[in-house]
């Protein structure tokens, strides 16, 4: 069976996640079959169990990026093709993750072109970000993640500015056309993956255009992408937390947890790619997001009231990864002090290693 193979890169916190969810339910409703694949450098992922609480077909590839674990990116593609019967499939690799057109689109292409059909390589991209990418600026992030950032709108064959609901129409007019002049060899196109504006335009163009995937490579400094990469403290802890066994309003809790992790942050001075979080309980759940200041916190959901609760925490940071886990440590003992109180079931705090693609083309197929 033909499958449509769809990936979706950008900086972290530009809102892949969300898009992965509106996507494929767009296109159940048209009778497809979709699978998606999350990608991490470590498991416990807040993606992959938001998708499967939605009732969506997700599996992952952890421990390391589809690029340099070319083969595990393969069996999962294979894997979710079966499990889900996939007419379409769309995989978010890791947002600090460039040079996706050499190391992932050339060898499926390559190797795979007669077992799918691959999409054109969509970026999403942050529209507060970009602007301030466009000025010249660094985005409030490392001069070498930024790096990562403009690559990737580099080697993009569609630039998906998202969030659009952020900005006013005239400011957005302004950046699309900005974004255009600058890259004018990518297609691009805006939406919000929160509200659906947009997606339907994206979508056909991912789907229908024919444009090729991959359709250029640029120049990469490895020495500065892994500086990039490393500059970032990851953590993703999953915990269990009660109230002493009372019952418990989780909404509030969730409030409580994202605003003290976002001031604990804020009052350290650490740039955030972003901090993910979904509590979970008997009767149904509810994900946080910060994509940098505290003013960038969002919650959606309702998770309820009830005795027990499973929290999964993803946190990408500017700091060491050792900083990173004693804030976060710090953060679930001061609300321990308020009596919720938590168990460790995972915990993972690392610095990702520097890339080594299993493959690096350098020419387009």
């Amino acid at each position: 069976m033909d499958t449509k193979l769809i990936i979706a890169g950008g900086f972290l916190g530009a809102g892949k996640t969300t898009l992965l969810f509106e996507a494929a339910h767009r296109l159940q409703k048209k009778g497809l079959h979709v699978g998606l694949i999350t990608n991490d450098q470590a498991p416990e992922l807040v993606d992959s169990k938001l998708l499967e609480l939605n009732k969506l077909r997700v599996t992952e590839v952890s421990g390391s990026c589809f690029c340099c674990n070319f083969e595990g990116f393969i069996d999962a593609i294979r894997y979710i093709r079966r499990k889900a019967n996939a007419d379409i499939i769309i995989a978010e690799p890791v947002g600090s993750c460039t040079d996706l057109s050499a190391s992932i689109l050339q060898p499926l292409k390559q190797f795979y072109g007669k077992e799918f059909t691959l999409a054109p390589l969509s970026v999403l991209t942050d529209p507060i970000r970009l602007r301030d990418i466009l000025d010249g600026g660094n985005a409030g992030l490392h001069p070498d993640a930024a790096y990562i950032f403009r690559k990737q709108l580099e080697e993009s064959d569609i630039i998906l500015i998202n969030k659009t609901d952020l900005l006013q129409a005239d400011e957005l007019s302004n950046l699309r056309q900005r974004t255009q002049t600058r890259y004018h060899e990518a297609t691009v196109l805006t939406a919000s993956a929160l509200t659906g504006v947009g997606l339907d335009e994206w979508l056909k163009e991912t789907m229908e255009s024919g444009q090729v995937a991959g359709s250029h490579i640029p120049e990469i400094d490895y020495d500065t992408y892994a500086n990039g990469e490393a500059v970032l403290g990851w953590l993703n802890a999953t915990i269990a937390v009660n109230n002493g066994f009372h019952i418990t309003d989780w909404d509030e809790y969730m409030l409580k947890l994202m605003s003290l992790l976002a001031d604990n942050l804020d009052t350290a001075g650490y740039a955030v790619g972003h901090v993910k979080v979904i509590t979970e309980s008997v009767n149904s759940f509810t994900a946080g997001n910060i994509t940098g200041t505290r003013e960038t916190m969002s919650i959606r959901g309702k998770a309820g009231s009830g005795t027990d609760a499973r929290v999964i925490i993803n946190a990408r940071v500017e700091t060491s990864p050792k900083t990173l886990n004693d804030i976060v440590r710090r953060t679930l003992d001061t609300l321990a002090a308020e009596k919720y109180f938590y168990r460790v079931l995972k915990w993972y705090y690392l610095q990702p290693e520097r890339p080594k693609p299993t493959h690096r083309f350098s020419a387009v197929v």
